[in-house]
């Protein structure tokens, strides 16, 4: 195992789930481990402990600090928007070389080490980029995570088509189960996107939270 950027089919998919999962699992096989959220919207200073960077931090090990935070999550704005947008309330700017820099500078020295990206494939990362630039420029095989409420199954069946057309290499599609009662039935998802994903792996992590064990099903393929 080395890094791998865990990428969503949509927003609020379960991104940062499945990433803690995925730590705790490596961790408690004995693996060193490291995660990157590097750029995050919708951020509340004052209150962070369950935002994305945070979760990553306890799953980690961590400590809540400043420094730590600043370590897997430099690029952080208050507005709960597309990263651009949120930027440019701040008068602040987003580059994608700077990005990317950064998250090659800090994947290396583990034995996994996670890059969450934000909001879907195609989602604005950078003022020049969408996630998929990001993922494109560093080259990292790829976990896919969608979700099972109405229609994901296309988000996640043409997020997958977009990323391995990119050259890309994804090495599992996890489906997060989606918290509303309304969702079709989960293990039925799960089936029918395992039967359009062209062999690709395709494990469900339930929203439960009482075990781990799908995640450990998913480290193997990384």
């Amino acid at each position: 195992m080395s890094a791998v950027f865990v990428a969503g089919a949509h927003t609020d998919v379960g991104k940062t789930h499945v990433a803690c999962a995925l730590l705790r699992a490596a961790r408690a096989a004995g693996r060193s481990v490291a995660a990157l959220k590097p750029v995050v919207s919708g951020f509340d200073p004052a209150d962070w402990a369950g935002s994305d960077p945070g979760r990553l931090l306890t799953a980690l090990g961590r400590p809540l600090t400043q420094a730590a935070l600043d370590a897997i999550s430099p690029w952080r704005f208050t507005a709960p928007l597309a990263p651009p947008m949120a930027a440019r309330r701040e008068g602040r700017t987003l580059g994608l070389a700077e990005i990317a820099a950064f998250c090659c500078d800090r994947k290396e020295g583990v034995d996994l080490a996670l890059i969450e990206g934000v909001g879907g494939l195609m989602s604005p990362i950078a003022d020049d980029a969408t996630g998929l630039e990001l993922m494109t420029a560093l080259g990292l095989p790829v976990v896919l995570v969608g979700g099972s409420y109405l229609g994901a199954i296309s988000h996640v069946l043409t997020a997958l088509e977009t990323a391995t057309g990119r050259g890309l290499a994804v090495r599992a599609v996890v489906v997060s189960e989606s918290p509303d009662r309304d969702a079709p039935d989960f293990a039925e998802t799960i089936a029918d996107v395992r039967r359009y994903a062209g062999g690709v792996a395709v494990i469900g992590a339930p929203r439960d939270g009482g075990s781990d064990d799908w995640a450990r099903a998913v480290l193997p393929l990384l």
